[in-house]
């Protein structure tokens, strides 16, 4: 809804979401601390999933192996951090998305990136996540979808789940619309036999 349709809304999560995000996007705000760089807001894309988007953080280890960082010596190890409001959730969802950071930094820096971390602000804890070759093919699966998608302008049907209750987009999205199955079927069961 929010690239195929341009709609947005605000809700307490999303706002309460941009205050924790404020420091994480400060692309001005970079730190060293001897072998640690610690990039924030950094751009990122992929021209291979074709998308564009925006680290929280990214932590630069100096190593063996790694990228080279223009106006740096040797070689740098990249790690995407991503912040997130709550706590860790049952779904792959924001695993997914901090792999396609790591895919996307992986081609920008040429290099291999074999880990990032998803920091949670309800539990204030990070948690290590190992960027896997299964983790890796679904984000391309799901991209894949999702570019199929824009560029038929076709936004897909919503399925109502307990996630919905909290999400900004509830009211312009409808999820429990998507219940009724069609025309027909709602005529069966509504004006049937009046």
């Amino acid at each position: 809804m929010i690239h195929i349709e341009q709609q947005w809304n605000d809700n307490l999560k999303t706002i309460e979401g941009e205050i924790i995000h404020e420091k994480c996007h400060d692309e001005k705000l970079v730190e060293k601390r001897k072998d640690l760089l610690i990039c924030r807001g950094m751009r990122i894309f992929s021209r291979n999933l074709n998308i564009v988007g925006q680290c929280d953080v990214v932590e630069f280890k100096q190593c063996k192996t790694g990228a080279i960082l223009f106006g740096r010596e040797g070689f740098w190890q990249p790690y995407p951090i991503e912040y997130k409001l709550g706590k860790p959730k049952k779904d792959l969802s924001d695993i997914l998305q901090l792999c396609a950071q790591a895919i996307c930094l992986e081609e920008m820096l040429c290099c291999t990136i074999p880990e990032g971390y998803l920091f949670y602000d309800e539990i204030h804890r990070r948690e290590k996540i190992e960027i896997t070759n299964e983790l890796r093919q679904k984000v391309v699966d799901v991209f894949a979808e999702m570019n199929d998608y824009f560029n038929r302008g076709h936004t897909p049907k919503a399925k109502y789940e307990k996630k919905c209750r909290n999400c900004s987009l509830k009211d312009l999205c409808l999820p429990k619309i998507s219940k009724v199955r069609s025309v027909s079927t709602y005529y069966k069961i509504n004006l049937e036999g009046m």
